[in-house]
């Protein structure tokens, strides 16, 4: 290939991910936030357009003083979304750190594991995507509600002497976010943790140091990169999750991904609903770039 056609190459591979993204990230956020600088209307669509792109940039130019921030003024005066969203991140936080907690131990393992087995560990893995995510949420409603396997097989021990009440609370959705995002984590860990040099631990074992201080000092350090990545690859959708508290958090849950369906679907008030998914792209803005960053930090560090 000569040179020419080399740097035709190259600017396609760069040029096509970023036309990806244009089409559709950008552009679907600019209509939303479109939507969200509008004003609520009862037509359809429900909402009165301050602006129209057909109108070409002169039109455009016009319109800007008439956009209105009313909408993201009644967010931030409504007790409601404020604390949907602190729910939400709170939520996401605990259930990142116990995806973590549980995590880890298993990626470890894998990566202890002799060379034979590990494919057969990590198609154990990766093998509750090949069911439906929907069926499986619906399977821990049988396994969690009062008469279901959790309390008749406690029931049965006699580690308990009455059903507990788990479902419709946000220990079920702790443990649904788990469930269902632990191959996140466990992939980037475990990732993380086969590369790894070995020699280096049994060097700082060599140099006396023991099995748990070794651990700390050497292995985890250099996890991190999959640490990190694991993280946020839970706690970016966990925060606008919306099928697993409306499953198995009930009415009451308070998520900002079950108010913004309410705000679109039965409050029919797009322009609301429009700035509430703003403000979370926002909210989510700094832990993605704090990824990206890892990330290449971590390529970096790879080369």
């Amino acid at each position: 290939m000569s040179k020419f056609g080399s740097a035709i190459f190259n600017r396609l591979v760069i040029i096509i991910p970023y036309a990806w993204l244009t089409i559709f990230f950008l552009a679907p956020f600019f209509i939303v936030l479109r939507i969200s600088l509008s004003e609520t209307a009862i037509a359809m669509p429900p909402y009165l357009p301050v602006f129209n792109l057909a109108d070409g940039i002169s039109g455009l130019v016009d319109k800007l003083g008439e956009l209105s921030v009313a909408n993201y003024v009644f967010l931030a005066g409504d007790a409601l979304y404020t604390n949907a969203y602190i729910s939400s991140l709170k939520i996401a936080v605990i259930s990142t750190i116990a995806t973590l907690l549980i995590a880890y131990p298993i990626a470890y393992g894998m990566a202890k594991a002799p060379t034979t087995v590990r494919a057969t560990l990590l198609m154990l893995v990766i093998l509750p995507f090949w069911t439906s995510f929907l069926i499986r949420v619906y399977a821990w409603i049988a396994i969690l509600k009062p008469e279901g396997l959790l309390n008749q097989l406690l029931l049965t021990l006699g580690v308990i002497d009455e059903p507990l009440i788990i479902l419709n609370t946000n220990w079920a959705i702790y443990i649904g976010i788990v469930y269902s995002y632990l191959p996140f984590m466990v992939l980037p860990i475990y990732s993380s943790l086969e590369k790894m040099d070995h020699s280096l631990t049994e060097a700082a074992l060599d140099l006396g140091c023991t099995p748990i201080r070794a651990f700390w000092r050497v292995t985890f350090p250099l996890s991190m990169p999959g640490v990190i990545a694991g993280c946020m690859l839970v706690f970016i959708p966990a925060v606008g999750e919306f099928v697993i508290p409306d499953l198995l958090g009930g009415s009451e849950t308070l998520m900002i991904g079950k108010t913004l369906w309410n705000e679109f679907n039965a409050n029919r008030d797009w322009p609301v609903s429009a700035a509430v998914a703003t403000i979370l792209l926002l909210i989510l803005v700094v832990p993605i770039m704090f990824f990206q960053h890892a990330q290449a930090k971590a390529d970096g560090e790879g080369r």
